[in-house]
């Protein structure tokens, strides 16, 4: 139940973080679904190993690099996303900065 939760969750942040932003547009509420479904796998198995590889460039730019990865990661899952759009990689760095903000909120807001 908890995972159900987790993901529901989830998707209320992808659609607050994507009404606020005009450059971004989620279609309808399944396909805020399968954004926050997609995000999250993209998130447990890409990021990780991009993380390692980019890890010379993250300590150089002091950590900032994870904002650049965190927006591939956001474009790559509107490219595989129907109904997810965003329009170029500077709103795609946006959506994450917000819906990592709205989505810490939630969650500290939503019991488990």
């Amino acid at each position: 139940m908890g995972i159900l939760i987790n993901w529901l969750v989830t998707t209320l942040a992808v659609l607050i973080a994507a009404y606020l932003l005009p450059g971004v547009a989620v279609k309808n509420f399944v396909a805020g679904l399968l954004t926050a479904l997609v995000l999250g796998l993209v998130n447990a198995i890409l990021r990780p190993v991009l993380v390692i590889l980019t890890l010379p460039l993250t300590v150089v730019t002091l950590g900032l690099f994870i904002f650049v990865i965190n927006a591939l990661l956001v474009l790559l899952t509107s490219a595989v996303v129907p109904g997810f759009e965003v329009r170029s990689f500077g709103w795609a760095l946006l959506f994450s900065l917000l819906f990592s903000i709205v989505s810490f909120v939630l969650h500290r807001i939503v019991p488990r």
